[in-house]
């Protein structure tokens, strides 16, 4: 009977390591459709949204990695996502909220995001660029359309726009403040 059983799991091991490459091109295709989905949605090429991830996760945690954790804020992740964030999404995703942190659901939770920051730019007249996609996941909606509308900063507003910006150009006065950040983050993102 043991001698059936060791048989018995080491087939079921088999198949498992068989099956994982396919769940893998299964999730890939399932991201890159979605991806597709949402440059469609962006009015932009796949390859061009690509980019701009690409160049957001440098910027966010420069080795990609889904288990960095930034200490001061609580962010986490290849986005640095927020936990509050996470858990909104979670919700919304139906993603169970213990299992946000692994690598797919990030990937999901983030696709969202992006989609409704898409949908913030356009209802507010801003363009759909790599600085819009950055800044508004940075600032979130409301704070990036805040700060290009000129609106009046909020303390908390004020506190975030400082420190995204290197301590030489945080120490700016607050007049100064807003078009700092902007000039900043356009000429890293492009």
């Amino acid at each position: 009977m043991k001698r059936v059983l060791n048989l018995f799991i080491t087939q079921e091991k088999k198949l498992r390591k068989a099956s994982i490459p396919w769940i893998m091109l299964l999730v890939s295709s399932t991201g890159q459709a979605s991806c597709s989905k949402l440059a469609k949605f962006a009015g932009m090429s796949q390859h061009t949204l690509e980019h701009i991830v690409n160049r957001l996760v440098k910027v966010e945690t420069t080795t990609g990695k889904y288990t960095t954790k930034n200490h001061q804020t609580g962010a986490y992740g290849r986005y640095q996502i927020m936990p509050s964030t996470a858990k909104y999404y979670a919700e919304k995703l139906h993603i169970p909220k213990n299992q946000w942190k692994k690598p797919y659901n990030q990937d999901k939770i983030f696709r969202a995001i992006m989609k409704d920051n898409i949908k913030s730019l356009r209802r507010n007249g801003h363009k759909v660029s790599a600085f819009s996609l950055y800044a508004t996941h940075q600032q979130g909606a409301g704070g990036f359309n805040a700060i290009m509308k000129g609106k009046t900063l909020t303390k908390r507003l004020e506190k975030s726009l400082r420190q995204n910006l290197p301590s030489e150009l945080a120490k700016v006065k607050k007049s100064q403040l807003r078009i700092t950040w902007i000039k900043y983050w356009k000429r890293k993102l492009g």
